[in-house]
């Protein structure tokens, strides 16, 4: 009997649930890596909707020739002004692009306090399937504005609006979906890992986003939109909400970790929430949580406004580093967001590490707030040096996206499905939806409130900006130390139990 080829030995290594748990990882991480490859798109297009062409009035008389035959060159465009695309090409320009931003932004957190409550009560191959379709469409529909010379800002603010409140849509369905096929063992370092989708997603949208900006950046925005709508129809046909859907053996496997959060108040949760659980039928039969009855569950409260200034600080960086670095670095849209992409190649290895470091000490709010307490002084180095030229913001990107990514990246994932999961709420999964919501949706009132606050302040100097952002990781820290107090002294119990 001849021997199998490696490749089939390889194939036959792994049973039938191993595979099947490998298809829903990769399937999920592309669906929301094609969320965030849709939102990318307005940072990069940005630094076209306004050229700084007038920015010195004071120009040298031997450069004026060249200066005067540039203008000349750009009001043969039909369909736009000399500094830009009307209505963005005015001196308040910040402030308009950052209402773009908040638009989108605080659509997404009012909704994602909503979604996480419908999604729980939907089959999520459904509702992933039509929020994906939907923004894909409103996506696109932004790009359209170029295509049928629209310059009405209300058009693009209420694209914006749409797109915000159809994405919530994304990130209650893959956790929930990625916590029924994966349980606590390894949840750190399988989601750190799981969550790069976020930068690989950021790092796409960058690279596409780029490629059109220079001389069509409508496109910037129909392709994004088209790709996730494609990915949205590939969510129809694949996606395997349950590992009970198949018959298969993967569920979650009960683990301690995180219960040392819930010591003091444990029991009075368990008994609260026997009252609030009962409000619905979930997808499976049991019942679904209320909103109030998942704020009882002990971290929820705590982990969720640390969340909203971390996230401040990521979506800051999201939405205005590569207009930042068109300022002090002096490029072009599309190098400035190529740039950019660095921020996100850095976050990926931080969300790793973070989920890394959390499942070796099983202590997630020890380690975010070990990151956010680096991050602070990072971000002030960020300031300074990446005016000292190109390769010191080449570091300064890497470490600031590992940094500022990396408790974001754990919270969004690992916390939210411990919580989600935990063992007071008696084996009801059906509220990981609902706690993922409630986590990402506060945070995501910081994500809005980050690239406004930057619209507003960034005219009396970046630096003032970077001092609001290092004030806001002061307060995601701030808010953990109650956690991080519970997690030493757990540790410590521990350590003198084992003595005696």
């Amino acid at each position: 009997m001849a021997q199998l080829p490696p490749g089939i030995r390889f194939i036959t290594s792994f049973s039938r649930d191993q595979w099947y748990r490998a298809f829903i990882f990769t399937l999920t991480f592309f669906l929301y890596a094609s969320f965030h490859l849709s939102r990318k798109p307005i940072s990069i297009v940005k630094g076209e909707l306004h050229k700084h062409c007038a920015a010195s009035h004071g120009v040298e008389l031997g450069s004026y020739r060249e200066y005067a035959a540039q203008i000349q060159s750009v009001r043969k465009l039909s369909n736009a002004s000399q500094c830009g695309w009307e209505p963005f090409d005015k001196n308040n320009y910040k402030q308009l692009l950052g209402a773009l931003d908040y638009s989108f932004l605080c659509a997404y957190a009012i909704g994602m306090y909503l979604s996480g409550i419908i999604g729980e009560r939907l089959p999520i191959r459904y509702y992933l399937t039509v929020g994906m379709l939907a923004s894909g469409l409103f996506t696109a529909m932004f790009g359209l504005g170029y295509f049928c010379n629209i310059h009405n800002l209300w058009f693009y603010i209420m694209a914006q609006i749409a797109n915000g409140l159809v994405q919530t849509t994304g990130w209650p369905s893959v956790v929930t979906c990625i916590g029924n096929w994966f349980g606590k063992g390894r949840r750190g370092l399988i989601m750190g890992i799981w969550n790069s989708h976020t930068s690989v997603g950021n790092i796409l949208g960058s690279l596409i986003a780029a490629y059109w900006v220079s001389t069509c950046w409508g496109l910037s925005f129909v392709m994004p939109g088209v790709i996730i709508a494609v990915m949205g129809i590939v969510c129809f046909l694949f996606l395997i909400e349950h590992p009970k859907d198949i018959s298969c053996s993967c569920t979650p496997s009960s683990d301690p970790e995180m219960q040392h959060l819930l010591i003091d108040s444990e029991n009075s949760v368990t008994s609260q929430n026997s009252s609030t659980v009962g409000t619905g039928e979930g997808r499976h039969g049991t019942s679904a949580i209320s909103f109030l009855g998942a704020l009882r569950i002990p971290g929820v409260i705590e982990f969720s406004l640390c969340l909203l200034f971390a996230k401040l600080v990521s979506y800051t960086f999201l939405f205005w580093l590569p207009l930042y670095i068109t300022n002090v670095e002096h490029l072009d849209a599309k190098r400035a967001g190529d740039l950019s992409t660095l921020f996100d190649v850095g976050g990926i290895f931080g969300g790793i590490l973070a989920g890394l470091i959390s499942d070796r000490l099983e202590k997630r709010a020890s380690t975010c707030g070990m990151m956010l307490l680096l991050a602070a002084p990072t971000l002030y180095m960020f300031s300074t040096v990446s005016k000292m030229g190109l390769e010191a913001t080449v570091v300064m990107l890497l470490i600031s996206g590992a940094l500022v990514n990396g408790p974001y990246a754990l919270i969004t994932t690992a916390v939210s499905a411990d919580l989600g999961t935990h063992k007071s709420l008696k084996g009801n999964a059906r509220a990981l939806s609902t706690v993922t919501a409630i986590i990402d949706g506060t945070g995501s009132v910081g994500a809005a409130l980050g690239p406004l606050l930057a619209g507003l302040i960034s005219p009396s100097g970046w630096n003032n900006v970077f001092y609001m952002l290092m004030v806001a990781d002061g307060c995601a820290l701030l808010f953990l130390l109650h956690l991080i107090q519970k997690e030493l002294r757990c540790n410590a119990d521990h350590t003198l139990f084992k003595e005696h």
